[in-house]
């Protein structure tokens, strides 16, 4: 039988330690009926569970809760990390299970002693994980005694978590998962280089076939059902805002003869038509005649978004210019605007950027590699529905990413569409941490100081990982030397303000209908902004009730 040493410890500090014990106190209750071996071959061996939450305002650990096991004594660290106060019951149902799992001895003792395991919630509904996910650590071509399992509690099914986590670790530390179940379709990489960003690149290159097969805009498969972009509150106030400055510049002999607006990610075009409308309107009433010097720049990387676009403001197009513009060097295709900028607007841009990824364990540093896979039983479903021999998936897939969907397929467009949006649907990602000597062996966005990523890791917690956002960091510092000396820029998109609120949520990858999003570092891009010189605000996006959407804002230091 097994019994429970020592006390629990709450945090004083936690503001809703009940929720905590909601979780715990069924684990502790029912720890006494975990399956145990005889009697005979116990003695004074334990196993010791950490749980490592983060419900409150700071995680919370609790190192005491520990009972009998032959095994020996050795650590399974366990991570909640979500605040959903609804799914208790499921979060205490899962540690459960855990505890149960290793109080079987199912788990080899050298596995055990070097595993965490991480409980997320996965708000999209689609992603690029399984319901349960083994990730293992590397130093060069060792593999290295770190073991880590994810558990996706949206996935999850309760009655299978058992085999499905025994078989995820059923290979000792020194072999490599059985590929048998996957069909590979790239090998590690840097999670910026990986396929996902290509087929994004494909979704934005190819938007009116997908749209015509799914039926529907991209934005309507936003949460949201459409974009915050085109809230007419939000638009009305940030013209009223804009208007206040070219006053204020007037006032003080410093308005320019030509009034340089810029967007960057034009979407639809409903937004700029919205502003361009609305500012004409203001200016009307206020009879400042600021409307006909205004020059409205809409850039893009994708034609057919600039082609849409070009028809939504075709009102106001005596005034638009619209540009191929890449949006991680925006500097490259308008170095001729240097200094003249005013206001410069982005709305989910930079979640929908390539980004590495940084694990922090125990003080080291580790690097996110990624490879692209679809389980073999759907290779195989999709390779049947297509006429593809299944062995030729994975070529199909990379053709598919260079040529387009309307080569990819004998059919013509139609099906080759069909196999992009299965194929899509299917891509999971197997990821590894690869250990980095020092911070000059991150993968470190283009004008990033290592000392500054340095001290932005100092500020981690011991396990913890978070996003470079490596384009997005990139696109802000080939963005601001754009702006005028008066100028902003101003990005709505789902920041991560303070890199503690890591440990509570899932941050991406995650899919869209056709295209990838992640959150985005906005602590590190807060930093990257002061070493360009500027002070980066944040805002919460007050215009829809429980939008997760912020406003990023700067203003030139002193």
């Amino acid at each position: 039988m097994c019994t429970l040493h020592g006390p629990v410890p709450w945090s004083q500090h936690d503001p809703r330690p009940e929720l905590i014990r909601n979780v715990l106190d069924f684990d502790v209750q029912n720890l006494a009926s975990v399956p145990g071996p005889a009697a005979p071959l116990c003695a004074k061996p334990r196993l010791t569970l950490r749980l490592v939450l983060s419900f409150g305002h700071r995680a919370l650990s609790i190192q005491c809760l520990s009972y009998i096991s032959c095994a020996g004594s050795f650590w399974m660290i366990l991570h909640i990390n979500h605040i959903q106060p609804e799914r208790v019951a499921l979060t205490s149902s899962v540690v459960s299970t855990l505890i149960s799992i290793a109080g079987e001895a199912r788990i080899p003792p050298r596995v055990l002693e070097n595993l965490n395991v991480h409980l997320d919630w996965v708000q999209y509904k689609a992603n690029f994980r399984e319901a349960v996910t083994l990730r293992r650590a590397t130093r060069g071509e060792e593999l290295l005694p770190w073991v880590e399992v994810g558990v996706d509690l949206r996935q999850l099914e309760l009655e299978t978590l058992k085999n499905e986590f025994v078989n995820a670790l059923e290979h000792s530390p020194d072999k490599s998962r059985d590929g048998q179940k996957r069909v590979y379709i790239e090998s590690f990489t840097p999670m910026r280089s990986s396929l996902i960003w290509k087929f994004n690149d494909l979704f934005w290159q190819h938007l009116p076939l997908w749209e015509a097969a799914s039926g529907k805009g991209y934005d309507q498969a936003l949460p949201s059902g459409k974009s915050d972009a085109n809230n007419p509150e939000a638009v009305a106030d940030a013209v009223a805002d804009f208007w206040t400055l070219l006053k204020d510049l007037e006032n003080h002999n410093q308005l320019p003869p030509e009034i340089f607006v810029l967007e960057i990610g034009v979407g639809t075009g409903k937004r700029a038509a919205l502003w361009l409308d609305r500012f004409r309107s203001l200016d009307r009433e206020r009879g400042t005649q600021y409307y006909p010097r205004i020059r409205f720049l809409l850039g893009d990387y994708s034609m057919p978004t600039l082609n849409r676009a070009m028809e939504t403001v075709r009102e106001h197009r005596e005034l638009g210019s619209f540009l191929a513009v890449d949006a991680v060097d925006p500097f490259k295709s308008l170095s001729f605007l240097r200094y003249k900028v005013l206001s410069i607007h982005l709305t989910n841009v930079y979640d929908n950027l390539p980004t590495d990824e940084i694990v922090v364990r125990d003080g080291k540093l580790y690097a996110v590699e990624v490879r692209s896979y679809v389980p073999a039983a759907a290779a195989a479903s999709i390779s049947e529905s297509f006429g593809i021999p299944v062995t030729e998936f994975a070529r199909t897939v990379n053709r598919l990413l260079e040529v387009g969907p309307q080569h990819v397929h004998p059919s013509g467009a139609e099906q080759g569409v069909a196999f992009w949006r299965s194929a899509w649907d299917a891509i999971r990602l197997e990821e590894r941490f690869v250990a980095i000597q020092s911070i000059l062996d991150a993968p470190l966005p283009a004008g990033l100081k290592p000392a500054l990523l340095e001290n932005f890791v100092a500020q981690a917690v011991s396990n913890q990982r978070f996003q470079l956002s490596s384009a997005a960091v990139e696109s802000f510092l080939n963005t601001v030397p754009l702006l005028h000396p008066r100028g902003y820029l101003q990005v709505q998109d789902i920041f991560v303000t303070k890199l503690e609120d890591y440990g509570r949520m899932f941050r991406g990858p995650g899919k869209l209908d056709g295209s990838t999003v992640n959150w985005v570092n906005g602590a590190l891009l807060a930093q990257v902004g002061a070493q360009a010189g500027y002070d980066v605000h944040f805002a919460p996006f007050q215009y829809r009730p429980g939008s997760r959407t912020s406003i990023l804002y700067t203003t030139q230091r002193e």
